[in-house]
Parts: structure tokens; sequence; C-alpha cells
């Protein structure tokens, strides 16, 4: 994939000659910008003639053969180890990395807000410009996604729905003990289903940090991971965000389970979430802002006479989050389908996940992922939307 990063180009302008990260291939702005990850930090520097690697011998051979990079160079062509022992670890790094940039020209350059201190300072101390970019122009930049990356969080999302439909086989196969949900003879708990859903996602070579499968009140609270046995007749909110160990790129799906019987108001808000959900898609199109999304699913809710954020900014109960986020490298990441949501584009892979909480009921989440297309929008979840299993 090679990402068009000349609006980069018109962020540097006049003022500044390259963009540069201090970072791991854990961030997502790094992979992206240099197509390499590695370990340990290392640095690449964005210019309008190319980009441009400084890593460490033990990564240099790999960092030739995949970065997407003009040049790769060495640590140790800039006397790094002397420099270090020399100056410090921080100022030393500084110095050798104002090295490199002067070997690419560069005298002044833009980083993002969470770049490295230390880094910084030495570069700084070298007579380097160092500004923070507070646009945060790769962010924007990734947020438009190539047709590459759309296949590659497509793919994600196949793995994800076949985690969902095993988390789901377990419910459905469960039967109930005094009120509890049992397999095997064990009581069935939201630890087990995590497993099932893990191991699942590790054969479809995919790989996650946290999975939420919440029942009743823990529900209840949108992050809460859930734990312990699952309940019959109260709401259980399983929500996957993997990430393909291959791509990096992520899916993200909720989905409500009930096994049992649903009461009176579990079942309204229910329907009304999906409605939410509907409303929201039918609202997805270029052009229109994420607060316009995020606003008719407020609509929904607020008709019905439940609490929002919009309606009420101190609300503890009700629809308490926005309406989705974008997904790609990071499962968070713009565009924000929330108050302050800006206008979508084409190719723009966002979430749409309206919810209600209660402690007293319990919580119903609904997500699905989309991309937004030159005339609307498709939808990347084929999961049906169904309570009771």
């Amino acid at each position: 994939m090679q990402p068009d990063l000349s609006a980069l180009a018109t962020t540097l302008g006049a003022d500044h000659d390259g963009y540069l990260l201090d970072a791991d291939g854990t961030d997502s702005t790094q992979r992206y910008l240099s197509g390499f990850g590695a370990p340990d930090p290392f640095v690449t520097c964005y210019t309008p003639d190319g980009v441009h690697l400084l890593v460490s011998g033990l990564e240099y051979g790999r960092a030739k053969k995949e970065a997407r990079a003009a040049t790769v160079s060495r640590l140790s062509a800039y006397d790094y180890r002397d420099r270090v022992g020399e100056l410090g670890r921080e100022t030393g790094r500084g110095v050798v990395v104002a090295d490199f940039l002067a070997d690419h020209g560069v005298e002044s350059v833009l980083v993002p807000g969470r770049f490295p201190l230390g880094t910084a300072d030495g570069l700084r101390e070298a007579g380097v410009t160092v500004e923070v970019d507070e646009a945060d122009a790769v962010a924007e930049i990734r947020a438009v996604k190539t047709p590459e990356e759309i296949d590659h969080v497509r793919r994600a999302q196949r793995a994800n729905e076949r985690a969902m439909a095993a988390a789901e086989s377990l419910l459905e196969s469960a039967t109930v003990v005094e009120g509890v949900l049992h397999h095997d003879g064990d009581a069935l708990t939201s630890e087990a289903v995590r497993r099932e859903i893990e191991l699942t996602l590790l054969e479809e070579g995919c790989a996650l940090d946290e999975t939420i499968v919440a029942c009743g009140a823990d529900a209840a609270d949108p992050h809460d991971r859930g734990s312990g046995p699952l309940r019959a007749d109260e709401p259980i909110v399983i929500d996957i965000f993997p990430r393909d160990t291959e791509t990096r790129y992520h899916a993200d799906m909720t989905r409500t389970f009930l096994k049992g019987e649903p009461s009176a108001t579990l079942r309204e808000w229910f329907d009304l979430t999906d409605e939410a959900r509907r409303a929201a898609l039918d609202a997805v199109e270029p052009g229109v802002t994420g607060a316009t999304v995020h606003d008719a699913v407020c609509d929904v809710y607020e008709d019905a006479g439940l609490p929002t954020l919009r309606s009420d900014p101190d609300a503890e109960t009700g629809f308490i989050h926005s309406t989705g986020h974008g997904v790609g490298l990071d499962v968070h990441e713009l565009p924000r389908i929330a108050p302050d949501g800006a206008e979508l584009e084409p190719r723009n892979v966002i979430t749409i996940e309206p919810g209600l909480y209660d402690p007293d009921v319990g919580g119903v989440r609904i997500e699905d992922l989309v991309v937004v297309t030159e005339d609307g929008y498709e939808n990347l979840t084929e999961y049906p939307v169904e309570l009771v299993v």
C-alpha cells in the first residue's frame, strides 16, 4: 500500500522541511508513514522528496526490504554509541538524529504531540527547529482509506464475525440452572466466552488486547469487560475489536444477546437501539458531518423519552457516549461520529454503535462497521441483529 501523502507536504509548507517520528512499530502513525514495524524505536522522516529511515543495525536489512522508504540508514553510520556515551542517551540520540536530518537537508520539523521529549530537546540543542503538529495531519490523512486498507478491514471483520458466532453458539447451547447459564456442566462465565472468542480469532490470524463480554449491571458500563457467571433473562453485551496480525488493521462489532425472556423494558430498549442504528446508517453519506449522524441517534432516543448527553450533559443513564469513531490501524481513530464530528468523506471507515445503559436494566449496544461511499455507505458487517438466542 502506498498512501497519498500530498496533504502532508502541504502541511509542511514553507516553514518546515520534514515530518519526524521517533517511535516503535506499535505506533500506528510510524507504521503508516514508514510501512515498517520494529519492537524498538526508530526514526522516520517524511520530506516531499521521500521517506527516510534511521534504524539499528539489527533492523537495517529487514527495513531495506520491507519499508516504504527512499533511504534507510544505520545508527552506526552516525557514531551512535560514541555520541550516547559522550552526551547521554537522550541528548546523544538527538544529536545523531540531527546529523541524519542534515544529510537530507532538514533543518525544521513538525512532530506529533506524543513525540519523545528527550529527542526533541536533543534536536533543539543541535539547532533543529521542532514544532508540534497541532492539526495532527497524519491522523487526517489516515482517516481516508485506500481500497487496499478497506479490504484489510473487511477481512478482519469477517474473522470478527466468526468469533462472534462462536460466542453466540456457546450462549445458545447453554442450559439454565437456577438462573445461571451452564455449559458442559459448569457455569458459563464471561471469561469462558472471551476465551472462545480469542481462540477463534487466533485461528483466523487475528489478535486482540481486550474483549467485552458483560452481563446485566456490568453491561450498564460501556467499557466494563465483564466477569463471572452469565445469567439468564439479562442482556449480555459482546464487543469484539480484533487486529489482523498480518495487516495490523482492526475490525469492530458489538451485539447484545439474551438467553431467556427479556423484560418489556429491555425489549423496548433493544428495538429502540436498532432503530437508532438504522437512523444513523440512513444519515451516512459524504458531506454529512459526524455530528449530524450522532444527532440522528439522539433524536430516536429523546423522542422515546430517554436521556442522552445531548439533552443532559450530566446524564449517567441512557445514551451516554458518542455514536462512533473511525477504525483502521487503530481501533479508535478519525473521523469522530460525535457532537464535534467533522464532514464525512468517501472511504472513511466508521462505526455506528448506539446504546442504552442503566444498572437497573443492564446495557444494550449494537455496533456495525461501515465504509462511506460516493453516494452513501457500504456496511462491512453481515452479522444479524437479534436479541434472544
